[in-house]
């Protein structure tokens, strides 16, 4: 693959209905960083994968531009720790303004809102677990 080349993200860990972003907002759940609110909802059935949406707001972020690099940034974040996630549905939504964002503070902040939500959801996968034992 060259410089320039993406990797395509697949449909089906995509957030892509209106209603797909209202019940991950309506869950309530939500991890902060200095960047980024880090909202989730959990996916119907606990093998199906992780999902993703994004929000990157024209008043937070003016450029198109610059818009569109930190969703690429955040999609291939995501799409390389994708098999490590839980079954959620994951909202990253822009919480500042940014002039000019920074590529390796971007990825870093997603990487450990990642990190945290996997860590946070572990004892809820463990605790289902062990109730589908019982």
């Amino acid at each position: 693959m060259t410089h320039g080349e993406s990797r395509p993200f697949p449909r089906q860990y995509r957030l892509t209905r209106t209603d797909e972003y209202s019940s991950v907002f309506g869950f309530k759940r939500a991890i902060r960083g200095k960047l980024f609110l880090l909202h989730y909802g959990p996916r119907r059935e606990a093998g199906e994968p992780a999902r993703l949406g994004l929000v990157i707001g024209k008043k937070l972020l003016k450029h198109a531009v610059q818009r569109n690099l930190v969703k690429r940034i955040a999609r291939e974040q995501f799409r390389l720790l994708q098999p490590q996630l839980p079954a959620r549905d994951i909202l990253f939504r822009l919480a500042v303004k940014l002039d000019k964002p920074d590529r390796r503070a971007v990825a870093a902040e997603i990487v450990h809102l990642l990190g945290k939500l996997r860590r946070d959801a572990a004892p809820d996968e463990a605790a289902g677990r062990a109730r589908h034992r019982s």
